[in-house]
């Protein structure tokens, strides 16, 4: 385990498998396609992960994979703990915020990232109680603590509604924080229909 890093980026991830995630994509293309985009976003998050200046966590949404495609060196392993999305999130940062100072969370189905855009998020807190990047759907694809978590931040939330980005912001209204460039998140086969990337995967749809 890694600890001798002041910045902690957390990878939330679902399990992969057929038929469970990315069931609002899958509704439009069909489980299996679905289940080869999310793997394809998997490589890509890990591919944008892997050498960032930062210690790395993947939390599972069900189970630690031991042997899977995170490697062991690069990535520390955590199973997701809670009832609902926020307290997870809550929990996978108290953990975090242990051994680091400035703690990152962002999901693994973001093709609209790249690892500069973690390095430019990791840069605004340092002088920035926390940071956020906003989802063309009213969510964030990242948020950011340095030091703390600010209260209420994973309560009251509608999470996968678009208000979470609107009260989130509320919660932060008191402290200084950065907002990062609008990005879209895959959920839909609209969100995707149109790159390039995705292409070879929606071919027969």
């Amino acid at each position: 385990m890694n600890t001798n890093n002041s910045n902690c980026l957390i990878i939330f991830t679902r399990n992969p498998e057929i038929g469970k995630g990315k069931r609002r994509l899958a509704a439009t293309v069909g489980d299996q396609v679905a289940f080869d985009i999310y793997k394809f976003l998997l490589a890509h998050t890990r591919e944008i992960t892997g050498n960032l200046n930062a210690t790395k966590q993947v939390w599972y949404s069900e189970r630690v994979h031991e042997n899977d495609a995170w490697d062991n060196k690069v990535y520390d392993k955590y199973v997701q703990d809670g009832e609902d999305l926020g307290v997870r999130m809550e929990n996978a940062f108290q953990e975090a915020f242990k051994n680091h100072d400035h703690v990152i969370i962002i999901g693994s189905d973001m093709h609209d990232m790249s690892q500069a855009d973690l390095d430019h998020a990791f840069k605004q807190l340092k002088t920035n109680d926390a940071v956020i990047g906003p989802a063309e759907d009213g969510g964030y694809y990242l948020l950011g603590f340095t030091k703390k978590l600010i209260d209420g931040v994973f309560e009251d939330k509608e999470w996968g509604a678009e208000t979470v980005l609107e009260k989130t912001l509320n919660n932060l209204k008191n402290v200084n924080y950065a907002m990062l460039e609008e990005r879209n998140d895959v959920d839909y086969y609209e969100d995707i229909k149109d790159i390039p990337a995705f292409q070879p995967f929606l071919k027969n749809i």
